[in-house]
């Protein structure tokens, strides 16, 4: 593991850097697997999203500091109270990144543990992440980490398919 990484809660000083790492996830991954996703979307409305997440107490945002500050990568994890339906505590893997440089370090390892470890301090009994289909590497990280599919979302683009 690469020990001059050091995950940690952000602060709000670390938002700059969360917004810069959202911006290359959105533009490596989601926009690139799914043209409605809007990859500027954290220059945007990052700062305040990102804020109402440090507030939010079911929520947890950890960074990756290179050892003199800089952010190098991210998760966000949130807590999903029980419903009758599925009367479990659970916790999602909302977000993650790791700089390129910085991927096959143990940096994704070391930030997917610490959300897990919150995960089970909370009480949570389940914890899930989405990854795109096509994101082999993002699916295999997640499976290495412990995490298999129990169901697959599928999606169908309205505008472009005709009505039946």
């Amino acid at each position: 593991m690469n020990e001059s990484v050091h995950v940690r809660h952000a602060t709000s000083e670390d938002i700059e850097g969360i917004v810069t790492c959202s911006v290359a996830l959105l533009t490596e991954d989601a926009a690139v697997r799914d043209p409605k996703v809007e990859p500027l979307w954290a220059l945007r409305h990052g700062r305040e999203s990102f804020e109402a997440t440090l507030a939010d107490p079911s929520c947890l945002l950890l960074v990756a500091d290179d050892g003199a500050g800089a952010v190098v990568g991210y998760l966000i994890g949130v807590l999903a109270e029980p419903v009758a339906v599925l009367p479990i505590r659970s916790a999602t893997l909302r977000a993650l990144y790791v700089a390129p440089e910085r991927r096959g370090t143990g940096t994704g390892t070391r930030l997917t543990a610490d959300f897990l470890a919150w995960a089970r301090d909370h009480g949570a009994v389940r914890a899930e992440v989405s990854a795109y289909a096509g994101n082999d590497a993002g699916r295999r990280f997640y499976e290495r980490q412990g995490f298999t599919t129990r169901a697959l979302r599928l999606d169908l683009d309205l505008e472009s398919t005709p009505a039946p």
